[in-house]
């Protein structure tokens, strides 16, 4: 489809058009407007008038039969016609009562005037109406056919240093990324040094990670340190209706970063043009197009000019190939969730625009979000300056942070929720049934606090644990323990009141999890050994993957899963049964505080029972 881009027209034109239109309505619309009205009336009136000596000015038309006179009504002046009839003595009248003979009277409006306001007019009023609002709508239609008009421009977001003002210093717990990208901060302060050696700057680098870790702001960043343009688009923005319109936005986009050179391109969520191409008939053409055109002008342009194009996607694998090849996007800069150091320094960043106490632990906070991204944390020093405000306070403290990661975590606390004593009873020993097979079991993360006060997101109680070190391995006595955790809750409601509730539904949607993943996963099982029987194509926005098995395997699957969290499930039960004194003083205790700290838990429980595993009391 041949492309064509219609000229604009000049300012002075529509202004052209708008004084002919103007001197049009004032010559001929507006004088008829502004004519008198003429009253028809009988010639024996006529002769009344004129002996009342109340006519001034008379005209008579042979052509149409009709005489027009004027008469006076005090100070207003009067217009009216009548039919001409035989009469001698009408000259002789006239003149006698003084009459004018020569003056030039107003006459009715012309039919074809009033024909062009009664229905020319509002005809041109409305379709000039009609075409300025579909002007408006087209305009904002994004992507659609008000954009036709004006498909080849990219609409690009153009920042310089002074709009962005983020560098390095705004970016943390992403140093390994940093250092990636260090290099080409500095071919774009020192681009002769890497040419008197002959050596090339790869033209692209795509950011991959899983979503809130930074990586527009890691390209705003090297923007910022480079003191050069960043133009800024999102793979949506290329995406259009009409074939050929993503393409001509991708030249365009790059014809404007060639005449800002050096600078940064930064095109976020590439993979919403970058897919991968397949066989397939009749797909979408115009995608298949605007990468095409991507591939081509990668291609085209000079590395040595200073254009770095930079691109940020959380699904790596839905790429096509020819998009990663050398000579394109050939740099992959992982930027993942970051360990406990990262954490802590994510958090005194963003806490750097808020009034915080120097008390506060940041290091307790960042052990408390393990698998936070940036902008977890970020929202968690918001939710903690919001808290300090409900507060009356004017300063951020350790207990706003701590209550902050609960309402990320669990939701915001449901003070007015109305529980029966029965189901408070119910939850109560629920949550020390987790805390307890927690505490005597040698692998597994010490209890930091136990609560029954319902939360937003529908739990009724929750017992928050955390590891004083960061874990990048789980062994398979660890992920079983887990299990054993998980299924505490059930156990003690079984164990104490003989029944089950509803109330484990999470802990078992999260037991079973772990459980599948130690089968088709991590090879955990002795039924199927070091067998990978799932795939995960994208695990940084799912962690559940595809079955590559036959059913009769996966039937053998779900056994095996079964056979894993019921041994963990009787082991619990087997803990509390040992431990029922523990189990009952613990759970009317926290009836009686509602809310009770991992430390006190743990006294609690060493006075009731010495025999607690050293590595869970440290």
């Amino acid at each position: 489809m041949k492309e064509h881009t219609p000229s604009k027209k000049p300012m002075y034109y529509y202004a052209i058009i708008a004084m002919i239109a103007l001197l049009l309505l004032n010559a001929f619309v507006f004088p008829s407007l502004m004519q008198n009205e003429v009253k028809e009336v009988s010639y024996n009136e006529f002769l009344k008038l004129i002996d009342s000596g109340k006519i001034n000015e008379v005209s008579r038309d042979d052509a149409t039969q009709t005489i027009t006179f004027t008469s006076l009504d005090g100070d207003k002046t009067l217009y009216y016609k009548t039919g001409i009839w035989p009469d001698d003595t009408l000259v002789s009248r006239l003149d006698s009562a003084g009459v004018k003979f020569t003056a030039s009277i107003p006459t009715q409006a012309n039919p074809l005037m009033t024909f062009l306001i009664s229905w020319m007019l509002p005809i041109l009023i409305f379709v000039a109406l009609g075409q300025f609002l579909m002007k408006r709508m087209q305009n904002g239609m994004p992507g659609g056919v008000g954009n036709a008009l004006s498909f080849g421009k990219a609409n690009a977001k153009i920042y310089v240093e002074a709009q962005t003002g983020k560098t390095f210093n705004d970016v943390a717990g992403q140093d390994e990324a940093k250092e990636a990208l260090l290099e080409i901060v500095d071919f774009l302060h020192n681009p002769d040094r890497y040419a008197d050696i002959g050596a090339k700057l790869p033209k692209g680098a795509l950011l991959v990670g899983p979503p809130g870790t930074g990586k527009t702001l890691m390209a705003k960043a090297v923007a910022g340190e480079a003191n050069v343009p960043f133009f800024s688009i999102s793979g949506s923005a290329f995406v259009e209706m009409f074939v050929g319109m993503g393409a001509a936005k991708v030249r365009d986009l790059f014809s404007q970063a060639e005449q800002k050179a050096p600078c940064i391109v930064f095109i976020d969520e590439i993979d919403t043009i970058g897919k991968k191409r397949d066989n397939v008939m009749g797909g979408n053409d115009e995608r298949e197009q605007t990468l095409n055109q991507l591939l081509t002008e990668m291609d085209g342009f000079d590395a040595r000019k200073g254009v770095v194009i930079l691109a940020a996607t959380n699904r790596p694998d839905s790429l096509d190939p020819a998009l990663l090849r050398p000579g394109r996007f050939d740099r992959r800069i992982h930027v993942e969730l970051p360990d406990l150091k990262g954490r802590t320094d994510i958090l005194k960043v963003h806490a750097r625009s808020v009034k915080i106490s120097e008390s506060v632990d940041f290091e307790a906070v960042a052990r408390a979000t393990s698998g936070a991204s940036g902008a977890d944390l970020a929202n968690i020093i918001n939710e903690a300056a919001l808290r300090a405000v409900r507060m009356k306070r004017d300063i951020v403290e350790q207990a706003d942070l701590e209550e902050s990661v609960e309402v990320v975590i669990a939701g915001y606390a449901r003070k007015n929720a109305v529980i029966s004593p029965k189901e408070k009873r119910i939850v109560a020993y629920h949550e020390i049934g987790h805390a307890l097979v927690a505490a005597k079991q040698t692998e597994s993360a010490p209890v930091h606090k136990i609560t029954i006060v319902p939360r937003t997101s529908g739990a009724l109680g929750y017992t928050m644990q955390i590891d004083e070190n960061e874990h990048y391995l789980m062994t398979r006595e660890e992920a079983e323990n887990k299990i054993a955790t998980l299924t505490g809750g059930r156990a003690a409601e079984e164990t104490v009141f003989g029944t089950i509730t509803t109330g484990a539904s999470n802990d078992i949607e999260q037991a079973t999890r772990i459980a599948r993943a130690m089968v088709v996963r991590y090879g955990m099982s002795d039924a199927f050994g070091m067998v990978a029987l799932e795939c995960n194509s994208n695990p940084y926005l799912s962690q559940d993957g595809a079955m590559t098995c036959s059913s009769d395997t996966a039937a053998r699957v779900d056994a095996e899963v079964i056979a894993i969290v019921d041994r963990s499930h009787q082991r619990a039960r087997q803990i509390l049964k040992e431990n029922e004194v523990a189990l009952h003083k613990l759970a009317e205790h926290l009836l009686e505080r509602e809310t009770i700290t991992g430390e006190e838990f743990m006294q609690l429980l060493k006075d009731v029972s010495p025999e607690i595993p050293a590595a869970v009391i440290a």
